[in-house]
């Protein structure tokens, strides 16, 4: 049910991108896709270090645990979010619109608020609330964001949307979850101190995480302007968000057993075939992502994207989607053996490389070739790629007993529809026809290698 909701919420992402690069003008979409991006961005620095201490230390191991660190976070949040408050009112004073100030401190907010509720949900098991809120809010925001830009196609109005959708959520997920809870506990300061040491560094690895597209955006609007960026833009905005939420659906499901495995047990044998399972499923699952964006990137392009964007997208495609991927497994699969044992230094180090060399290959990529949206992406995904290698150090930490076989699988499957497609100079309904056919044959049989191998023995058991 959980995983389900992660793809309904991908499937509804897709589309309202899309639907909204159609209702707005270039120069409109690429301020939204920057707003969209400060204010993850401004949520991830706010609030990110109370939800990475939820997800590592909610509910507790010990009995009544629940309770107070469920009071710890709710203090941790309102104290953020009056934190957000000032600071969005003082850059009023910086030349920020007091519309805009208004609008990116709400939604940030609400976003944070949100965030942290569907992850105290997930940690405690309850994946039917969570399912249901997880696909509730990627409705609710699409109809408010479309109904927004529908009413005036500006960047205003979208926004302003956006905002209507989180408020509507919010006052749904207050609904549905009122009697969830009833145990109460004072306010333990120890805990604070304990979830901002491990979340304030896990949090700022994050931060400097989501700097690198930041970036990236902001040197393809510096170089090609806010129009001439439009097309690589909403290629970074459709294609990353498949890869960011098929992980987070496979974290959502497997992360919290592993969690609790390595702080009961250690490094056991049994732990090992646990964690190198865990890092099958988000290689294999990454894989198969990128093959199947690969198999529809031409119908899509073509049929789907405006056309004024369709050079820029084509052109950014391919190197948007290897850059995801290696982003996708160093800032999520990577760090795993450095989040388990609390060195800090090491998740706060890998981000800082892969964000430093994500942006120094995309700027290289266009000193040395071209400053065009391809040779930018190109050298973006250089960078990601070595970034990746140098963060296998962190991942070799802790033993682990990696399942292969789904794993080659997939990247045949990828690599098929990836040959099919080079340089998009074949025959459209062919290479497509190869694509699909090719990498889905392969990708079933890792699917069906993972339920050999993994699914079966469990069940089993």
């Amino acid at each position: 049910m959980a995983l389900a909701a992660y793809f309904y919420q991908a499937a509804i992402a897709f589309g309202l991108l899309i639907a909204v690069a159609h209702l707005l003008a270039p120069a409109d979409y690429a301020a939204y896709s920057l707003f969209i991006s400060i204010s993850q961005f401004a949520a991830i620095f706010c609030f990110e270090w109370i939800r990475f201490a939820c997800s590592r230390f909610y509910p507790g191991q010990a009995p009544g645990s629940e309770a107070a660190e469920r009071t710890a976070l709710s203090i941790e949040f309102a104290a953020c979010a009056v934190i957000c408050i000032l600071v969005a009112s003082a850059s009023i004073f910086f030349a920020v619109s007091p519309e805009i100030a208004v609008l990116g401190s709400l939604v940030v907010i609400l976003q944070g608020g949100s965030d942290l509720h569907l992850t105290m949900l997930r940690f405690r098991q309850e994946f039917h609330a969570f399912s249901r809120l997880q696909g509730s809010r990627a409705t609710i925001l699409a109809i408010g964001t479309l109904a927004g830009a529908a009413i005036a196609p500006n960047f205003t109005s979208t926004v302003a949307g956006l905002l209507g959708g989180y408020v509507a959520y919010s006052i749904l997920a207050m609904l549905l979850t009122r009697n969830s809870l009833r145990e109460a506990a004072g306010f333990q300061p120890p805990l604070v101190r304990k979830h901002f040491v491990y979340g304030s560094v896990a949090a700022g690895a994050s931060v400097i995480g989501l700097l690198a597209p930041l970036g990236l955006k902001s040197i393809l609007t510096a170089v090609l302007g806010a129009g001439g960026a439009a097309g690589a833009l909403l290629a970074l905005d459709l294609l990353q968000r498949p890869f960011v939420l098929i992980v987070a659906a496979l974290q959502a499901i497997q992360y919290p057993d592993v969690v609790a495995t390595y702080d009961r047990e250690g490094a056991t044998p049994a732990f090992r075939r646990q964690l190198g399972g865990y890092y099958s499923l988000l290689s294999g699952f990454t894989l198969m992502t990128a093959a199947g964006i690969f198999a529809l990137l031409q119908p899509v392009g073509h049929f789907v994207i405006a056309p004024g964007l369709r050079e820029g997208f084509f052109s950014a495609a391919p190197f948007v989607t290897g850059l995801a991927v290696c982003r996708a497994l160093t800032l999520n699969m990577l760090p795993t053996p450095a989040h388990l044992r609390h060195r800090l230094l090491a998740i706060f180090l890998l981000a800082v490389v892969d964000c430093v060399l994500l942006n120094a290959g995309a700027l290289a990529g266009g000193y040395l070739h071209s400053f065009s949206d391809g040779a930018l992406m190109a050298g973006g995904m250089v960078g990601a790629l070595i970034a990746m290698v140098i963060g296998g150090k962190v991942l070799m930490a802790l033993p682990f007993d990696f399942v292969w076989q789904p794993v080659v699988l997939s990247a045949v499957g990828l690599a098929v529809p990836v040959l099919a497609t080079a340089g998009f100079d074949y025959s459209l309904w062919i290479s497509v026809g190869a694509g699909i056919i090719g990498g889905g044959v392969f990708c079933l049989l890792g699917l069906y290698s993972y339920f050999v191998t993994m699914f079966r023995p469990r069940m089993a058991s």
